[in-house]
């Protein structure tokens, strides 16, 4: 088996674009200082509204195709090459927004069955043998079913891994800092009659905001190359996410701050040191695996 490099990150989101938006500076970071990262996709996505009128044909199976191709396209503007689909392609369908009719597709994420999803993810952790695993927080961040299933698929699989001798070492949750969010919102409202958008959305729009104090690790990309990197893979994924310069919308046309310091919470793991680590490693003694 092909030698991996001695630090290895594993990052599980509901569907493509997601990754770029909460972890596109964290990925192109790591992909960079040669660690080992590995995204797992639970769905393709094809229930996601699209944006462009070019594109707006797209629908079901056709769109989680094109859905694929633009992960594949903000990989490589990530810097990562190992990106797999949960269970392989089609296996979970993207369940739609909470409370519509699609919740009830047999086939959905929504409905697959815990344990059994999170076999297969441990498949992957038994090969990757990741230190350091992202996900959600229990709401999904926002309280979108594939987000919720995400997070419980994943942190099962961390309980599974363990107790097949593949431990992780640290968990982190996605989190986006109180005082933070509401400085980059201050400026984007500032911003905005120079902006293409006509509206800006709210603190509250935006997925795992959380009190300051509950930040345990922050990965700083202001004026970096991980910023640029991030900001590309956002814009690959073009039926979803419009960017113009440090802003962008999705399909409901409210312009929010491309988030350029990514924010996390450490739930299971020992932290380094006392106030905020900046590197998700932090504390980890670093092994090589084959």
């Amino acid at each position: 088996m092909k030698e991996l490099p001695a630090r290895r990150l594993l990052l599980v989101h509901a569907h493509p674009d997601d990754e770029s938006i909460n972890n596109g500076v964290t990925m192109a970071r790591y992909a960079a200082e040669g660690a080992h990262v590995t995204l797992v996709t639970c769905t393709l996505g094809e229930r996601g509204e699209v944006i462009p009128q070019g594109l707006a044909h797209l629908s079901g199976a056709a769109l989680g195709g094109h859905r694929r191709g633009e992960l594949a396209a903000a990989m490589r503007a990530l810097g990562v090459e190992d990106f797999r689909l949960l269970g392989g392609p089609g296996r979970f369908a993207d369940s739609g927004m909470m409370g519509l009719s699609d919740n009830d597709d047999p086939g959905c994420l929504w409905r697959a069955d815990v344990d059994e999803a999170a076999a297969l993810l441990v498949e992957v952790i038994r090969e990757v043998r990741p230190q350091v695993l992202v996900t959600y927080d229990p709401d999904g961040g926002y309280g979108h079913p594939d987000h919720i299933q995400a997070h419980r698929i994943a942190m099962r699989a961390v309980d599974l891994a363990a107790e097949a001798g593949c431990p992780v070492e640290k968990v982190y949750w996605n989190r986006v800092p109180r005082s933070r969010v509401e400085d980059d919102f201050a400026r984007l409202r500032a911003a905005l009659p120079d902006t293409p958008f006509d509206r800006a959305a709210g603190v509250e729009d935006v997925p795992g905001v959380v009190d300051d104090a509950r930040i345990t690790t922050e990965i700083r990309g202001e004026g970096t190359a991980y910023a640029a990197a991030k900001s590309a893979a956002m814009r690959a994924h073009a039926t979803q996410i419009t960017v113009d310069g440090p802003y962008f919308v999705l399909s409901n046309g409210l312009a929010q701050p491309v988030l350029t310091t990514e924010h996390y919470e450490l739930v299971r793991g020992a932290r380094a040191r006392d106030g905020v680590e900046s590197d998700l490693f932090a504390g980890i003694g670093t092994e090589e695996a084959s």
